[in-house]
């Protein structure tokens, strides 16, 4: 019956609400017991960094079960705009966090694990010259593979450095650019290939990377038919996506879209040294991401939430009359109407 089966997706929303919960106090607890032991010993150090890298891979599926988590409130109650920015204001800020401690527990155990070093040149996880084309495509041959598994052909990829001079690189962390990358490769490809299923090839996705004095741009762009200029916030936005429901499966298979926090948490990861994304669509033709990176490294400051009262606004409802006129439903649905009529 209905009622059973909310009560059901209930009793799993909370139990799943519990098992998070649980587990930021266990990690919260371990890390706790270090306070009172001697830093200098390196029997402590040890046992300390061991301790983190447990801490990281227990968080590791915090995400997609968090994203899951939303796909199923959506699922049972819907989505009111008073609901959907609270829960946006919340993951932004939940997410952000999250990336600041993976970032200290990855710089941690890095530097004082040497054997663990993925690169000897690298400061922890730091590259103080990240080659930004070698990031490139190592997101797209990876996006690549993933792409052919599902729909067995892929675009190829057009890069271009505006500045020929010398490879461009600048002191960043590669693999947060490499997942953003790789997030937007999947929407290039996955747009791409659906808009053109009847023709016989694809059109290429084109990157260009530009560094200037403030800023190391990084542009992408599909024929993927693009989206309509008042969809861009939707876009970002945990409460939506235009991919079907992904099913979580065992085999652990990373599915290609559908959970809804590939492109708002891309923006997160870029907005931590103070970057920026932004997406410019061409309806009917195909859309733009621009990354927007700290050229200087004293300009790339951590940008984290801070709590205090003022936030719980952000929680409260508010009821008041706009003072713009706007349509109370979306131009489609307003037209299905009239036909109905």
């Amino acid at each position: 019956t209905p009622s059973l089966s909310l009560s059901l997706s209930l009793s799993l929303s909370l139990s799943l609400s519990l098992s998070l919960s649980l587990r930021y106090v266990q990690s919260l607890m371990e890390i706790l017991e270090f306070l009172d032991r001697r830093p200098e010993d390196q029997k402590v150090l040890q046992d300390f960094v061991e301790t983190l890298v447990t801490i990281r891979n227990r968080h590791n599926d915090v995400v997609p079960t968090m994203a899951q988590g939303v796909i199923e409130y959506k699922e049972m109650f819907g989505h009111d705009p008073v609901t959907s920015q609270n829960i946006q204001y919340f993951l932004d800020r939940f997410y952000m966090s999250r990336i600041s401690i993976r970032m200290l527990i990855n710089q941690h155990t890095l530097i004082f694990d040497p054997a663990s070093q993925p690169v000897p040149s690298t400061i922890g996880c730091i590259d103080p010259n990240c080659r930004v084309t070698e990031v490139i495509q190592d997101a797209y041959e990876c996006a690549r593979m993933l792409c052919e598994q599902y729909y067995l052909c892929s675009p190829e990829l057009e890069l271009k450095e505006l500045n020929e001079s010398e490879p461009i690189h600048i002191s960043y962390v590669p693999s947060h650019l490499y997942h953003v990358l790789f997030e937007l490769f999947k929407n290039a490809m996955r747009a791409t290939i659906e808009s053109h299923e009847s023709s016989s090839t694809l059109p290429p996705i084109g990157v260009m990377v530009a560094l200037g004095g403030e800023d190391l741009s990084i542009k992408m762009s599909d024929r993927g038919g693009g989206v309509p200029a008042r969809k861009i916030e939707q876009l970002f936005s945990y409460m939506y996506s235009t991919a079907p429901r992904p099913e979580i499966t065992t085999n652990r298979r990373t599915p290609l879209a559908g959970f809804g926090y590939g492109l708002p948490l891309s923006r997160l990861y870029v907005r931590y040294f103070q970057g920026d994304l932004q997406l410019y669509p061409l309806e009917g033709f195909g859309t733009d991401a621009v990354i927007h990176l700290k050229a200087l490294s004293t300009d790339s400051v951590e940008k984290l939430p801070v709590f205090n009262q003022t936030a719980l606004r952000h929680y409260t409802s508010s009821h008041e009359a706009d003072d713009w006129c706007a349509p109370r439903k979306e131009p489609l649905d307003l037209a299905r109407d009239r036909v109905a009529k």
